[in-house]
């Protein structure tokens, strides 16, 4: 299969370029400066500019392009920014893959459980509805961008995505230092439920899905969402060090900006992978305790997989 990839740099696209490589995809990454090597392509998508030509003969997409939502403090500048680091390449690469002579069958793109907003402890499947907010907002606008896709008759799959558990990166990265240093703790009140997955199974289900016939919303996230209380004792334990100190919720919001830290860290979203477990995806980790020991542990979310949890 040859597959295209946008956002290929990131925590999530590099370890999936890696292992569409080694299960013998081709794959194409689409980047924003001057093309340094054969798999390359170019495009700008302020300038709404990628060659059609180019994407001939490309099996399946997939967009992760986005700028980091909890890189820097909110404000109406950054939010701009957002949501057209989202909006525009997702169109600029739907519009583009529908108007070739022979489009891919698949384009999965890129989305988040912040689609939901806060839910306190309700179950949340790809049936419930969005919530309200910025992040809300967001995602909404960011699924609405493939519509020329779908238009098209494009598989289009939208991965609402948790989150990812790696010690290369992302919230998880920025954690484990405090925590291996026993200064990690609980979130405010700790009752917050946080929906995760690991990043092998985030790169798994998302090859999956290349071939799985699934379309619209799709939960990226383990089955067993936790509170943060509960996912603080897991961590300290996976990693030996006591977590004694609960964060007061003044301490992050001062940090970051009350919004941004409500949304990334006092949000409670209880979400659960229907629509993969009803396809029949097999979770690599599909309890917090083995996805944090593969955290600990390092693992390579590119190998191949052992034998699959229910």
């Amino acid at each position: 299969m040859h597959v295209v990839i946008a956002g290929s740099s990131g925590l999530i696209g590099t370890a999936l370029t890696a292992a569409l490589g080694r299960a013998g995809h081709r794959v194409s990454r689409l980047v924003r400066r001057p093309v340094q090597a054969a798999d390359e392509i170019r495009w700008d998508p302020a300038a709404g500019t990628l060659d059609a030509a180019a994407l001939a003969g490309v099996d399946a997409a997939v967009n992760l392009a986005g700028a980091g939502i909890g890189d820097k403090r909110w404000n109406a500048e950054r939010k701009r920014e957002l949501l057209d680091s989202r909006t525009k390449p997702t169109a600029l690469l739907a519009e583009t893959l529908a108007r070739l002579d022979s489009p891919p069958k698949v384009l999965l793109s890129g989305s988040a459980i912040g689609y939901y907003g806060e839910r306190g402890d309700q179950v949340l499947t790809e049936q419930s509805g969005p919530g309200e907010g910025f992040l809300p907002e967001l995602c909404l606008e960011w699924e609405a961008a493939t519509a020329a896709a779908e238009q098209a008759g494009i598989r289009v799959a939208h991965l609402r995505t948790g989150l990812v558990l790696s010690a290369q990166g992302g919230a998880m990265g920025k954690m484990l230092p405090l925590f291996r240093f026993g200064l990690g703790g609980r979130m405010g009140s700790g009752r917050d439920y946080w929906s995760w997955i690991s990043l092998a199974d985030e790169v798994a289900a998302i090859q999956f899905l290349l071939e799985a016939p699934v379309h619209g919303g799709v939960n990226l996230t383990g089955p067993a969402p936790v509170t943060n209380a509960e996912f603080t004792r897991q961590l300290g334990r996976a990693l030996r060090r006591p977590t004694l100190l609960p964060v007061p919720g003044f301490g992050p919001k001062l940090l970051l900006g009350p919004e941004l830290a409500d949304a990334l860290l006092f949000t409670s979203a209880r979400v659960v992978p229907a629509a993969l477990t009803d396809s029949g995806y097999r979770f690599r980790h599909a309890d917090l305790a083995s996805a944090l020991q593969a955290v600990v542990r390092n693992d390579d979310p590119t190998a191949p997989a052992p034998p699959a949890a229910a």
